[in-house]
Formats: C-alpha cells, sequence, structure tokens
C-alpha cells in the first residue's frame, strides 16, 4: 500500500469490491448483514471477491451483532477455514460486559491467524478504558489499526478523542493506525486531516441508494479525492 491517506470500503459482495475498487478504495472490509452491523462473510464469499479484486481484504471475524464473543469455538472455526482459502487479514475485538477487552477470546482467534494483520474494530469505542484497552492489547502478534469513532455515538462526538489519540501516535498502546469510521462524513475530513489522521473506513456513505443497493464507484471516487486533497 503507498503512502497516501488509506480509504477503506464495506463490500458485501464482488459488484461492491469492484465498484470500490474502480473508485479508488485502497482497502475492502468484508462483512455480511448489515442489519446485525457486520458479520463474518462466507468463505465462498471471501473467495469470490479475492478473485474479482486485487487489493487488500480485511475480513471481519464476528458472529452475532454486539461486541460480545459468543461461541467462540465458532469463531476458531470461521477462521481457521478463511486463513485456509487465503485470507490474510482481518477484522475482530470484543468486550467483556464490563467493557473491559476479551483477552481470552481476542487471544484464541490471533492464534489461529498465524501472525496476520488485524484490526480491533469499534468495540474500542464501547470500552470502559479506552486508554487501558490499548495498553492491554498493546503486545499482540499483529494488530495494526484501530477503527473508531471516538466515540460510541460516532464522529461527530468523537473528534476531540481523535484528535488526542492520534497526538499520541508512538507511545505504548498507541502505535497501530488510527481508521476512522462511524458516522463519517466529508466535512470531517479536514479537521482530521489537520490532526494527523491519515486512514479512512466508509460504508453507507459508498451507497448513496442505501443498503439494499451495490457501492456506487462515483461515490467512492468522491471520497477518494476528499481524501487526497491537500
Amino acid at each position: 500500500m503507498s503512502n497516501r491517506a488509506v480509504l477503506e470500503v464495506i463490500a458485501l459482495d464482488e459488484e461492491d469490491a469492484v465498484a470500490a475498487q474502480t473508485g479508488g478504495a485502497d482497502r475492502l472490509e468484508l462483512v455480511t448483514d448489515m442489519a446485525a452491523d457486520g458479520l463474518t462473510p462466507s468463505t465462498a464469499t471471501f473467495t469470490a471477491i479475492r478473485r474479482a479484486v486485487d487489493i487488500p481484504l480485511r475480513v471481519m471475524l464476528r458472529l452475532a451483532d454486539g461486541f460480545a464473543a459468543g461461541d467462540v469455538d465458532a469463531l476458531v472455526g470461521r477462521a481457521e477455514e478463511l486463513r485456509a482459502a487465503g485470507a490474510d487479514e482481518f477484522v475482530l475485538g470484543f468486550l467483556t460486559a464490563d467493557g473491559e477487552p476479551d483477552l481470552v477470546a481476542v487471544e484464541r482467534l490471533i492464534a489461529v491467524l498465524g501472525g496476520c494483520r488485524w484490526t480491533f474494530h469499534r468495540a474500542i469505542d464501547r470500552a470502559a478504558d479506552r486508554d487501558g484497552l490499548r495498553k492491554l492489547l498493546a503486545d499482540l502478534p499483529g494488530l495494526d489499526t484501530y477503527l473508531t469513532a471516538g466515540a460510541a455515538t460516532g464522529v461527530d462526538d468523537g473528534l476531540a478523542t481523535l484528535r488526542a489519540e492520534a497526538a499520541r501516535t508512538g507511545e505504548p498502546g498507541y502505535e497501530p493506525r488510527i481508521l476512522v469510521g462511524g458516522g463519517l462524513r466529508l466535512d470531517h475530513l479536514p479537521p482530521l486531516r489537520t490532526a494527523g489522521l491519515t486512514a479512512f473506513h466508509i460504508g453507507g456513505a459508498a451507497r448513496p441508494q442505501g443498503w439494499t443497493h451495490p457501492v456506487s464507484p462515483d461515490a467512492v471516487r468522491t471520497w477518494r479525492e476528499a481524501v487526497d486533497a491537500p
């Protein structure tokens, strides 16, 4: 991946994936069932998308809505299937009922990922202690990104937190890249870029006609141009 700002787009199928790459996406997050906020896609879907595009794919590991891990054995099984099919980047992240990172679930999963790069997703925005979570996860292999809006309610309310965390880049627990997503709008980009943030994640914004319609390459292109603007 180049040094330009990263634009990641949610893809549900091959049509989405091709449209997103055509519009200028750098990477795709692969999910299914957006009614449950994005769950693990089938291995067949991953394989079809992998054949359709040549940009990096991060595959969601999540079997139910919410941030509890649920059936960890089933998650591990799905991760093993996806690895065997060639998946080499992932998205995951689970919390306990107290809002602490579920290290048992996370460590079991990354043990089968074999050093693959992965994103800790927006569970961080529901954590009881964001800083504490980062420090607990700091030494886990493969963790290179946090997908976060800075607040559970979205980027509007999380701007101050995102700026503050961007200013701590390089500190223990703050080495992973911040990937901003969750209610992200084009007008958020200038202040976020000024704060030094360089990675952005969109889902609905890539689908002007809604989730029942595919990704629009023109919408992605608009974001690509905005992300790249000086």
